[in-house]
Formats: C-alpha cells, structure tokens, sequence
C-alpha cells in the first residue's frame, strides 16, 4: 500500500473528523469470511467503544474448569471471523484446548474496521475501545471460568497497535502477550503523530518509552511477558518499530538491550530476554523478506492452521503456533488428530558435550551459541518427534530431550 493510500485511510477515520469521501484502503480484505466456530455476545457490559464479541470455547465445557484465554485482535479491513480463518486461532484452540475471545471492530466506528489505536480516549484505561475490551474479558471469565492467571492477547497491524495499548492499560489482566506488525503504546495521539510513528518510527529512549506503559495504569508488576513479530519488507508499518516496542518492553521489565540469545526458527532470526529465574520475558521475531501480515507455515507437530489471504502471508513459519507456545499453550493435546502419525525413533546422535542445565532458561529454552544483536546464528534446526512412553527410562528421549532444552533440537 502507497503512502498516499495510508494518509488517506487515517483521514477517513469518523472518530477523528478529518476529511472524509475519498478512497483509503482497500475494502473486503477479510471481509464476508465465515466461520461456525465464533459465537457473537451481546449484552456484555457498557461497551463504551461500541465494539462486537465473538467467542469460541473448545469441546464440551461441563467437565472442564479454569481454561486459559486468548484474545485475537483482527486488523484493518478484517473481521473477527476473517481473521481467524486466516490465522487458524480456533482450530489452535480446538486442539489445545483453550478459549477465545474475537472482539470486532464495527465500520460505523472506522471506515477500514481498524481499531482505534492512536485516539486517546480509546486506548486510556476506564475509557473506549480498551475498556469494551476488557469487559469482554470480564464477561468470558464470568461465564466460562477462565484461568484469571493465563489470560493472553495479540492481534495484527491495528490490532497489534492495540494489543500494545491493552498490555500497557491493563498489565494486572494478562499474563503475555504478541504483536505482530504494530507499534509501541503511546507514541500517536493524532494522525501526524500516527502517520509519522507508522514510516518515519523514529528512535525514543528506553526510559521514555518505559514511562508510557509504566503511567497508563498505576500496576506496579509483575508484567506481562511479549512477543513481538514483524517483516523485514514491511512497507506499511516501518519494521523499525518491532525494535521500539522491544525496547519498550525491555525498560518495562528491567531487562539489558543485548539479547541473551539468538538463533533461527524456521529460517527467520529470533532474540530472547529472560530473568534471573530462567523465564522468558521478551523474544523478537524478524520475518526475513516478509511483507505486512501475518505469517503462516507448518507448525512442529507438521501441521498446518490458518488459510493464506490478504495480509496472510506463507512465510515459512506458523506465528499463532509459535505464539501459543510462547504462552504455554501447547503442552497438551485437547482434541487427537483424525489420523494420528505414527511416532519416530529418536534420533541417531553423534557424541556431544552438553552445557550445564542452569545455563538455559526452562520453558522456552534459549538456543546455544548466544551471541549480541543484531547479528543471526546461521544455523538449521532439524525435526524431532516426541519418542513413545515407555514404563522403563528412555535413553534416547532422554537426551533428545535435553537437546531440545540447549536449542540444538526443536
């Protein structure tokens, strides 16, 4: 998209009562698309920001109790159904079994469907956009008896923006969260300033940036951990700004600049920030040659979730996956697979001297081979495949275990 057709976008949006009647972003892109799995609510609170609810629970709810909840913020031109089609959110919750929450943003509000992530009395806690959100946090974890310790968020472009601005006005809520392709919180309160944050992204400090999510509430700690995805070719939202979020987020948690590891997942860079207890903070992912969207690919049990679209983007990697993960989410299976692959041995392995366990954080491991940004360890990782139980010690799964745990394994 030209700079002339995002200029034009943000003129159009109603809230702001710019010029309004020229053509801004293409419409339709996610738009119509269907999916039985969501559910709309209504009635779930003042809904100050006029904003949609859709849901979807895993399975049958009477025997199960305190499940974890993610919420999926859709980007401009989507809808909540398109935007799970697209990036396979309640197939992932289907199979780990999990909750979502859809919230959907009305074209009443904005004419391209975006959430309002730059107006400050959507994005300020108490107030609009974000606190319709939150009721419906609220609503779901009435109804449904949502583990309150293992709720998440993450949402594309917009979305992402706006995942920023839930992160930093309710950090007590959640406990992680993903933004992909968006931008740091509080850095536009107009269209200039958006305009400017979206190509221009210019370098804030890290205190100052810190400061910003650190006044939005008057929580204290602990924060939400975060990941962060963005494309290298981005040339709608400047991938400049995955670095001033990271950096955002670092000052939050009193984390050092330097990455504590660095390695390739599916062939795109990754850095990782953990604590002193081992537990990862903050990673970044840098989708290489990766345009605006969201990216796709087989996930690490071989399969596949969400359809590639308009801003869905096959990149070789499954970043609801690899998100769900990063929350805990995929630990166990909820629902089998129609045809289950059969398992396969471990893996023949050649001697190797393997680091000291406490080196490595334990859930998600760094990789070895730790070196500064911003430069990558050009290496593969191989598939391995869990071996079966067996009532006797496993040798081999022993230690493809702990390879796994120093990152020479996936």
């Amino acid at each position: 998209m030209s700079l002339a057709d995002n200029i034009e976008f943000l003129r159009r949006l109603p809230k702001l009562n710019e010029l309004k009647g020229l053509s801004g972003l293409p419409h339709g892109l996610g738009l119509g698309a269907k999916s039985s799995r969501l559910t709309e609510t209504v009635g779930f609170g003042t809904n100050p920001g006029d904003l949609k609810m859709f849901s979807y629970l895993p399975g049958d709810q009477r025997a199960r109790q305190k499940l974890p909840l993610v919420v999926v913020l859709h980007g401009c031109t989507q809808t909540a159904a398109g935007y799970d089609t697209g990036a396979g959110w309640s197939t992932l919750a289907a199979r780990y079994g999990f909750a979502l929450l859809m919230p959907e943003q009305k074209p009443s509000n904005n004419a391209n469907t975006c959430f309002n992530w730059f107006n400050p009395e959507d994005i300020s806690r108490g107030s609009g956009e974000a606190l319709s959100i939150r009721q419906m946090i609220a609503r779901m974890a009435r109804d449904h008896g949502i583990d309150q310790k293992r709720i998440f968020i993450t949402g594309l472009s917009a979305g992402g923006a706006m995942t920023s601005a839930m992160l930093a006005t309710y950090p007590e809520t959640f406990a992680g969260g993903a933004i992909i392709a968006g931008l740091p919180y509080g850095i536009a309160s107009n269209v200039q300033q958006a305009l400017n944050g979206m190509f221009q992204s210019p370098s804030r400090p890290a205190r100052e940036l810190g400061d910003l999510v650190r006044k939005a509430s008057k929580h204290k700690g602990p924060w939400p951990k975060l990941s962060v995805w963005h494309g290298s070719a981005d040339k709608t939202v400047n991938p400049a700004n995955a670095s001033e979020i990271v950096k955002q987020w670092l000052d939050v948690h009193g984390l050092p600049p330097t990455p504590m590891s660095q390695s390739m997942v599916d062939g795109h860079p990754r850095a990782l920030w953990w604590n002193a207890n081992g537990e990862t903070l903050v990673e970044s992912y840098t989708i290489t040659d990766m345009a605006h969207g969201t990216p796709l690919g087989i996930a690490d049990n071989d399969e596949r979730y969400g359809a590639r679209g308009a801003f869905m983007i096959e990149a070789g990697i499954s970043s609801s996956y690899h998100i769900a993960s990063f929350f805990g989410l995929t630990g166990q299976i909820q629902q089998p697979a129609e045809s289950p692959k059969p398992v396969a041995e471990a893996p023949t392995l050649t001697a190797i001297t393997l680091p000291p366990p406490a080196i490595f954080p334990p859930q998600p491991a760094p990789e070895i081979n730790a070196i500064p940004w911003p430069i990558a360890v050009s290496s593969s990782h191989a598939k391995s495949h869990r071996a079966p139980r067996r009532p006797a010690i496993d040798v081999g799964a022993v230690i493809t275990r702990a390879l796994t745990a120093a990152g020479l394994m996936k």
